[in-house]
């Protein structure tokens, strides 16, 4: 059978994905999300399944994959667990990936092999309290101190994402380094003037990592500067538009999700002396979400082969994102209501794939973000 746009080798790793997230990560999730608990014990499994090096070159310890190959693991996660998958994503597309686009020789020997190896998380510190969409309104600011040689670092950021974790080896920050000028600069954890909050209490995701950090006269050395002075801005919107198609790969495997739940439901919830799945109402709420899911991963991986291509992606992975996470809520609020009253129980996934699903309409660009992208690529200035 042909899986459209996918190699041989895809396939296998789809294949070995699945199993994965089936047999180890379906067991536990639920009891790790219920506690808010990191779970580092399917961390460090991933890890050894050589997961966190998808994309990254043998010679930094990766797998020789591409962007592709790791949409394909994020979407298999993400069929039964968000909270796994957005470690994962966020692991490589926004921490180990600014590293590797524009770090130095020295930046990659020193961070890369321990965080594709999966044994360390690094964490993209770019939202601020008052700057989210519009996130060149930063704040935050880094000031030279030469006699020192460190970048002097205040301000704050939130909502970041494998921030806080005792494997958090990093954190690359965006910060005013002179007027209308944003650099990146990469901050160890554990370095002074540099604080984490304690995790915030989340609607969903409740089983990955999210804090607010603060920066007080926090001083790392002068060849922590990720890339070229003055490009951060641009550095980090290149990053978040191949990470638009890593969350569309993860809200349609949300949205796929759903259809598994829903038919293994349908088949054996009875009503009315037979099971709800033979009432053509259910029958076509399923229909639809299947249609969605199908949908949406058709558009990923076009972006995503776009991407691997070397050709231009930034609309295509906008639509991606838009279509696929709007499809991850359509599709979490039926299965909810295939479930009836259970759909309401957390002790079902449905009711978990519920909560998680709107932040695929936020995070990482909201929808009206990527409309706006969408519509100035098409000549609308």
């Amino acid at each position: 059978m042909t899986d459209f746009g996918l190699s041989k080798e895809h396939s296998e790793l789809r294949e070995t994905v699945r199993r994965f997230a089936v047999d180890r990560v379906a067991p536990v999730i639920a009891d790790f999300y219920d506690r808010h608990e990191f779970p580092y014990q399917l961390v460090k499994q991933m890890g050894a399944m050589g997961l966190f090096g998808l994309p990254f070159p043998s010679e930094l310890g990766g797998m020789d994959g591409d962007y592709l190959a790791l949409c394909v693991a994020l979407e298999e996660l993400a069929r039964v667990d968000s909270s796994v998958a957005i470690t994962l994503e966020a692991a490589i597309s926004l921490g180990a990936m600014p590293i590797f686009r524009f770090g130095t020789d020295e930046q990659r020997k020193r961070w890369l092999p321990s965080l594709i190896a999966g044994e360390n998380l690094a964490a993209f510190g770019l939202t601020e309290a008052t700057s989210g969409s519009d996130a060149g309104r930063i704040r935050t600011t880094a000031r030279m101190d030469e006699s020192a040689g460190e970048w002097v670092i205040n301000g704050g950021k939130v909502f970041i994402t494998n921030s806080g974790t005792s494997i958090t080896s990093l954190v690359t920050v965006t910060a005013l380094t002179g007027p209308d000028e944003i650099s990146a600069i990469i901050v160890p954890s554990g370095t002074p003037g540099f604080t984490v909050a304690p995790g915030y209490s989340k609607v969903g995701w409740c089983a990955s990592d999210t804090h607010e950090l603060t920066f007080d006269n926090c001083r790392v050395p002068a060849e922590n500067l990720l890339g070229e002075r003055g490009r951060g801005f641009a550095q980090f919107l290149s990053i978040l538009d191949e990470g638009r198609i890593a969350i569309a790969a993860l809200a349609t495997g949300l949205a796929q999700g759903c259809v598994d739940e829903s038919v293994r439901y349908a088949q054996q919830r009875e009503a009315f002396g037979a099971p709800i799945g033979s009432y053509q109402s259910i029958q076509f709420m399923i229909a639809d979400m299947e249609s969605r899911a199908h949908t949406a991963r058709l558009a990923w991986r076009d972006a995503a082969a776009r991407l691997v291509a070397g050709e231009e992606f930034k609309r295509q992975a906008a639509i991606a994102k838009l279509h696929a996470s709007t499809v991850a809520v359509d599709n979490a609020r039926d299965a909810t209501q295939i479930h009836g009253g259970y759909g309401f129980m957390n002790e079902y996934p449905v009711a978990r794939m519920w909560r998680d699903s709107k932040i695929l309409e936020i995070g990482e660009g909201t929808s009206e973000i990527q409309r706006l992208i969408i519509a100035r690529d098409l000549g609308m200035k």
